[in-house]
Formats: C-alpha cells, sequence, structure tokens
C-alpha cells in the first residue's frame, strides 16, 4: 500500500570531495511538520532528516562516497534511502529521498543543479571553485529546494536568480546614487516634499 504522497521529496543535498572524501557542502532537510498521526521526533517519515546528527551525517556519508566511487548508475538504494549522483570533476553531487521517492523527480533535481552550476561557475564545477564561490553555489541549492520540496528544475531560472549582476552594471548603478551627506539630505528633504504633496492631494 502506498503511503501518503508528500511535497517533501528530498532529504539531502550534498556535495563531497573525491580527492579526500571531505564534505564541501551539504544540506539536511527535515519537514517543519509531521504528518497526522507521527509521533514527535520520528524519522520514519517522508521529509524527515534521517541523520540529525553531525556525526551521523558524517557517516553516512562517508559510506556513500565508497557506495558510489565505483558505480557506473546514477542512481542506488543506500541506508533505506534513494539517492542519485553526478560527478564533476573532483567532486560528487547527490540528492538523497526517502527509499519510496520518485527517482526521475529527484534526479531532475540533480541536473537542475549541476547544470545550474555549469553556468553559474562557467563550467568548472571543482572543489576549489564551489568554495570561492560558496555563497552562489548555497543560493542555488535554495532556489532549487526549500525545506525539502523542488521548487525549481530550471537551471537557466536557477542561474538568473543567484548570479551577480556584471560589474559595469554595478558601477554605473553606483555612479547615478549621490551617497554623500549632502546627498542623502537631498533625497530625505525630496522625499518630504514629495509626501507633503500627496497628503495635501488626500485632504
Amino acid at each position: 500500500m502506498v503511503g501518503p504522497v508528500s511535497l517533501f521529496s528530498v532529504n539531502a543535498i550534498i556535495i563531497l570531495s573525491t580527492d579526500d572524501s571531505s564534505r564541501v557542502l551539504a544540506k539536511y532537510y527535515n519537514a517543519p511538520h509531521p504528518p497526522q498521526g507521527i509521533a514527535p521526533g520520528s524519522t520514519n517519515y517522508s521529509g524527515a532528516n534521517p541523520y540529525p546528527q553531525l556525526k551521523d551525517q558524517k557517516a553516512f556519508e562517508k559510506g556513500l562516497l565508497e557506495k558510489t566511487a565505483k558505480q557506473n548508475s546514477d542512481v542506488i538504494l543506500y541506508d533505506n534511502r534513494v539517492v542519485v549522483f553526478k560527478m564533476e570533476s573532483d567532486v560528487m553531487l547527490y540528492v538523497v529521498g526517502s527509499a519510496d521517492e520518485n527517482e526521475i523527480l529527484l534526479y531532475n533535481a540533480l541536473l537542475a543543479l549541476r547544470d545550474s552550476l555549469n553556468i553559474l561557475l562557467k563550467s568548472s564545477t571543482d572543489k576549489r571553485t564551489i568554495i570561492e564561490n560558496y555563497d552562489l553555489v548555497s543560493l542555488a541549492i535554495d532556489e532549487i529546494v526549500d525545506d525539502g520540496i523542488i521548487l525549481e528544475t530550471d537551471p537557466v531560472v536557477v542561474a538568473s536568480r543567484v548570479s551577480r549582476p556584471p560589474a559595469q552594471d554595478m558601477q554605473s548603478m553606483r555612479g547615478g546614487i549621490d551617497l554623500s551627506e549632502q546627498g542623502l539630505l537631498n533625497a530625505w528633504e525630496f522625499g518630504k516634499m514629495k509626501l507633503g504633496e500627496r497628503l495635501r492631494q488626500g485632504l
């Protein structure tokens, strides 16, 4: 019998280094509310974080890397979890879901992560570049998955939401704003004048 359908399909997104087996980035998700009839604190439902303790996460990640290092496929069942993964340069990207989760859905989230990182990091998705651009990578993951719910799988949309504006745009923006004391005073006076006009029109 199939259990209740849940939006909380992702348990974790993990990026591990294949060189030294270290964690580059990991986000574990936990559904904010367990389904009705499930005891508080239980991890035995879809959307629950199966590894709330750091030592459990590290043990899971170590075993996962060992298991997937010599795999030819992109999907495995490990520790009663469906895991989809892709290798990029010297890192391994993982999306983890519960045992009864749809692996195609998880795989689409994984492809969205890989492709958006390739766009954001200009096709150099390696450990060093990920660490140097940690903020962008973390934001990209947040755009794809929130609280374990897959929100977006279009890498172009994800990349456009988190990418920095070009430097020349930032310069032209700065050039148009006077942040001196006099400039701020002028902006304050202008705002006061406009508010006064609005209030007079309303009377």
